[in-house]
């Protein structure tokens, strides 16, 4: 082992102090943009419940949303994929276009009714903003690469109000199996200033809670065991319906700004005939009513649908958020087969399905940490663990890279 010397001190002390500032400066951007956004977002979701026949007008609004993207976003219409492999493989800076393109065309999924989530908007906007400072302090190839874990570490703290969550999330995205650690420091930065400043510009985020979590015991590890597995295979499931049904949607209907419309009109359709409001927008109140009593048994399924064929159709916004109100309500379900309090699974669903959807355990658990407090935080691990090897290699994320397998080792060096 190498000594440190004063060289290296001082060589850290730069480092920190260079970072530190280019960190703050991404995370006060990404912080403000995702403040911005969450303004408008809760207007519109206001504004749709108090014009419940607005979601008539969700196919119009697929349209233009489409047609807007064919002509003037092609370059930006693989959102967070487009991010990943510019980190992996760097070839051209993020469009500046994507930021506003990706804001407005969320906000307009969400005012029409249809079911998308949140992060992947917070995520592209803080990508794009990442990109913006590199150009503007002329960073090299790695330094842009650190810069935009950053921004994206910076985007989904500040649009969940989960700082380490969004710090860790940053770093372990990128590639199944595998932790960056050359981006540490950006990414603990950025989300950390991120989630102040968007605080300070007055946005709350919604609070979760579990009133009372049981000591930890074999029958209580057992159930979120088996638990665990449930909210892998439904990740799983739901990254892999998307992804084939978005397949199925451009091979069959070749003019992309129609592949919204078809896909507007049939949750439009659903939505009235089965009148289920709830399947639509974020879902908020509902996942809130999964920590309080018993749900219907089938609501899990019924936004897993509405979301993959919102989001596979072309409509902007997120998976994150719908995977939340997934796994709460699936846990709430799954609870007294389990003889397990309801809060605890809605807790444990809540990030479990993200976990093995996202192939990110190590956050998901952070941020039930973060949200329902320490005490929960075996039963995180253990659920969001055993979700993430239930879940396959598949993702929501598809630019993410194998790193080691799961269930594989790594080779010794």
């Amino acid at each position: 082992m190498k000594s440190f010397s004063s060289a290296d001190l001082f060589s850290s002390a730069r480092y920190l102090c260079r970072w530190l500032a280019l960190s703050s400066a991404l995370g006060a951007l990404a912080g403000s943009a995702s403040a911005l956004f969450l303004i408008a977002l809760d207007w519109a979701t206001g504004t749709r419940v108090a014009h419940p026949a607005l979601l008539w007008a969700l196919p119009a609004a697929g349209f233009a949303t489409g047609w807007v993207y064919h002509h003037f976003g092609q370059s930006v219409a693989r959102g967070n994929n487009l991010l990943i492999d510019e980190i992996h493989d760097p070839k051209a800076l993020v469009p500046k276009r994507m930021a506003p393109l990706v804001l407005v065309a969320t906000v307009v999924t969400h005012l029409f009714g249809g079911s998308a989530g949140r992060e992947g908007t917070a995520v592209q906007m803080g990508g794009a903003l990442a990109d913006r400072v590199t150009q503007l302090f002329g960073l090299g190839r790695d330094e842009r690469r650190v810069l935009l874990m950053g921004g994206i570490a910076a985007g989904f703290a500040s649009v969940f109000g989960t700082p380490l969550a969004g710090a860790v999330f940053g770093l372990e995205v990128l590639a199944i199996g595998r932790v960056r650690y050359d981006a540490l420091l950006s990414c603990v930065a950025s989300a950390i200033v991120a989630d102040a400043v968007c605080r300070l510009w007055g946005v709350h985020h919604t609070v979760y809670a579990i009133p009372f979590v049981p000591r930890v015991s074999p029958a209580g590890l057992a159930a979120t065991v088996v638990a665990g597995i449930a909210f892998g295979v439904v990740g799983m499931l739901f990254a892999e319906a998307t992804h084939r049904l978005s397949a199925l949607f451009k091979r069959h209907i070749r003019y992309a700004p129609l592949q919204p419309v078809v896909g507007g009109l049939i949750v439009a359709a659903a939505a009235t005939a089965l009148n289920v409001p709830q399947y639509l927008g974020l879902g908020i109140p509902t996942i809130e009513a999964a920590f309080h009593g018993a749900l219907p048994a089938y609501d899990f399924a019924g936004k897993f649908a509405f979301t993959v064929v919102t989001l596979a159709s072309g409509f902007k916004g997120g998976e994150v958020t719908p995977l939340f109100y997934i796994g709460a309500t699936l846990g709430n379900a799954l609870a007294p087969l389990l003889a397990q309090p309801a809060p605890l699974l809605a807790g444990l669903g809540f990030v479990a399905v993200f976990a093995g959807a996202a192939n990110t355990p190590i956050a998901s658990t952070i941020m039930a940490i973060e949200l329902f407090g320490a005490d929960v935080g075996v039963y995180a691990i253990v659920a969001c663990v055993v979700a993430y090897l239930f879940s396959g290699h598949a993702g929501i994320y598809r630019a993410q890279r194998v790193a080691i397998g799961k269930g594989e080792v790594e080779p010794g060096e």
